[in-house]
């Protein structure tokens, strides 16, 4: 059990207070003793001299003292008068008379020579002692001194006289007790005072516990409230203070490290961080998503162990061994990521701080670009140039000679014609993408309904479609809601797709235009959240593998055909763009058994009722 300070104070205290009350009683006691031990003793002066007088007579001529019954007698005599024990003692320690003792026992009574009192008054003529009768039993106070004749300088016998202290041990132990008494009356009424002032001195400390307990909890507003000025009240200032000063560091803190945190998880790069180990301290979101990959599974762990890829182990250890900055790009798999690293050192040394700072750039998007922009330009120059190949080519056959024969001449001036449209044509589109791709259309955002769109579109069609034989065919559900679009563009958009379905479809093919509405399913919504648009045909179809790339610019999957068709392999790019700059999406799929299905998915109009 551990006691609280106040109740050691006031235990230490009370202890304190008992042992001065008991040193005191002992003290007074003593006191009292030595009092009576020297008024005992001037009465033991005055009473032997009287007694060693009233022997004189038992003093023969010769200074020889003898035991006999008659000094058996006057030392009891003695004895009665004074008051005393009375003791005659030759030099050599025979006891010769004592008022104690009968006269049959006499004999009996040990020497005397050892006792204190005795050798003292062999030595120096007297002496003194106190000391427990063995005689009596009391404790007993002796003075001896020697006996000698009138005309004797040296004492022929000793005389002792011992007072007892039985009535000054009885006032001692009454003065004991009494003391006693007093000094525990005093101590329990101290009891309460002590608890009182141990309290006022102890109540500061125990605030200041329970707001040191406090802060441990994270409550910086505790505060310690003193009344006194004393070092209690100057410690509780200097804790109020270094509290205010600890919050106000804490809230830095705490608002550095969320707005650093906030940096981190906002950061479309992925940063990681590393101490002089290399292991992980920190990564961010996006680095996990690069990676797939969580916080808990990588922090404390080496960064070779966590992403097992060799180039970026390689700069880990160049970057850590060199103590310079790096840099590298890496290819991950399966995923097909390209990251560029850029790897810093930080000026600390320390090995359980961070010591690399490492910063991922995903250049996926911008390498694909970079591939795309070389075959957009390749496709370019060579859609340019074959036309322009045919011309001067027909051209030089013309400067030849070929003008002189008019059929000929005929025939290589319609070709030229028919490359000089086609190159026309592939430069429109050029524009046309250019300008969708760049903003400089502007999409309109009307409500409209799209069964007038795909009837206008269909009878625009229908005349090269019978050219190859193929069925048309629409399936538009009824009340449709209105979507926002640019009637314009969609049917530029429908035209194409058909226009391609036409051209890819061999001859007798069927091709359909369908239109449903789109529900939230997750929602359980009865409202259409958008109108999907598609266009069927049963041609050739589209592998799988070239699906994600139909919409690139220029791309084909059988060039050959794809020209002598009349395309320019920009229409499906334009369609793209068009539908994402009306707020939708578009793509291609398979059909059943044969053929593409393109679907175009268009947000509706958020009104309650379609429009009829």
């Amino acid at each position: 059990m551990t006691l609280s300070i106040r109740w050691k104070v006031t235990i230490g205290a009370l202890l304190v207070l008992a042992c001065g009350l008991l040193i005191a009683r002992e003290l007074a006691v003593r006191s009292l003793d030595q009092q009576e031990i020297v008024q005992s003793g001037q009465i033991l002066e005055a009473r032997t001299s009287l007694v060693a007088y009233g022997l004189q007579p038992f003093l023969t001529p010769s200074g020889t003292l003898s035991s006999t019954p008659q000094l058996q007698t006057a030392v009891r005599d003695l004895s009665a008068r004074a008051l005393a024990h009375i003791t005659v003692i030759a030099l050599d320690g025979r006891v010769l008379a004592d008022s104690a003792v009968s006269d049959s026992n006499l004999a009996a009574v040990e020497n005397h020579r050892e006792r204190p009192e005795v050798l003292q008054a062999v030595a120096t003529g007297r002496g003194t002692d106190l000391h427990t009768s063995r005689t009596t039993g009391e404790r007993t106070l002796y003075l001896a001194v020697g006996l000698n004749g009138a005309n004797q300088a040296a004492p022929t016998a000793l005389l002792r006289l011992g007072l007892p202290m039985t009535t000054s041990d009885r006032e001692a132990d009454t003065l004991r007790r009494d003391l006693a008494l007093a000094f525990g009356i005093a101590f329990l009424i101290a009891v309460a005072p002590t608890v009182w002032i141990a309290r006022r001195i102890t109540k500061p400390l125990s605030d200041i516990v329970i707001a040191a307990q406090q802060l441990a909890k994270g409550d910086h507003t505790a505060r310690i409230r003193t009344g006194s000025r004393d070092e209690v009240s100057l410690l509780a200032d200097t804790l109020n203070h270094m509290t205010d000063q600890l919050r106000t560091k804490i809230d830095e803190l705490s608002e550095d490290r969320s707005q650093l945190l906030a940096m981190l998880t906002s950061m479309v790069e992925g940063v990681m961080v590393l101490d002089g180990r290399g292991r992980v301290l920190q990564i961010n979101p996006a680095l996990e998503r690069m990676f797939e990959v969580t916080r808990m599974e990588t922090r404390g762990r080496p960064c070779s162990d966590v992403f097992r890829h060799p180039q970026l182990d390689m700069l880990v250890s160049t970057v850590l061994a060199k103590r310079m900055s790096g840099e590298d790009e890496i290819l991950l798999h399966p995923s097909g990521r390209r990251l560029h690293i850029e790897a810093s050192v930080t000026e600390s040394d320390r090995e359980n701080e961070a010591n690399v700072v490492l910063i991922f750039h995903d250049m996926t998007e911008l390498r694909r670009l970079e591939i795309i922009r070389k075959d957009f330009v390749a496709n370019v120059s060579h859609e340019l140039r074959t036309p322009l190949t045919s011309i001067k080519g027909y051209i030089e056959a013309l400067l030849d000679g070929a003008k002189d024969d008019p059929e000929t001449s005929t025939q290589f001036l319609n070709i030229i014609l028919k490359q000089s449209d086609r190159l026309n044509l592939i430069l429109e589109d050029l524009l046309q993408l250019s300008k969708v791709e760049s903003g400089q259309v502007l999409f309109k955002r009307e409500p409209l309904h799209i069964q007038s769109v795909i009837e206008r579109t269909l009878a625009m069609i229908k005349p090269m479609a019978d050219k190859k034989g193929h069925r048309l065919e629409s399936f538009v559900e009824d009340n449709l809601p209105a979507i926002l679009g640019d009637e314009d563009r969609l049917m530029q958009v429908l035209s194409n797709l058909l226009d391609n379905a036409v051209k890819y479809t061999p001859e007798k093919g069927t091709i359909t235009v369908a239109a449903h509405p789109v529900f939230d399913d997750a929602e359980q919504s009865a409202i259409a959240i958008a109108v999907e648009l598609s266009v069927t045909d049963t041609g050739l179809g589209i592998p799988e593998v070239d699906r994600p790339r139909v919409f690139e610019r220029f791309y084909r999957i059988d060039k050959a055909r794809s020209r002598d068709l009349g395309g320019t392999g920009l229409g499906l790019a334009i369609v793209k763009h068009i539908v994402e700059g009306l707020g939708g999406r578009v793509w291609a799929e398979a059909n059943t058994p044969t053929g593409s299905r393109f679907v175009v998915r268009l947000p509706v109009q958020q009104i309650s009722q379609p429009v009829g």
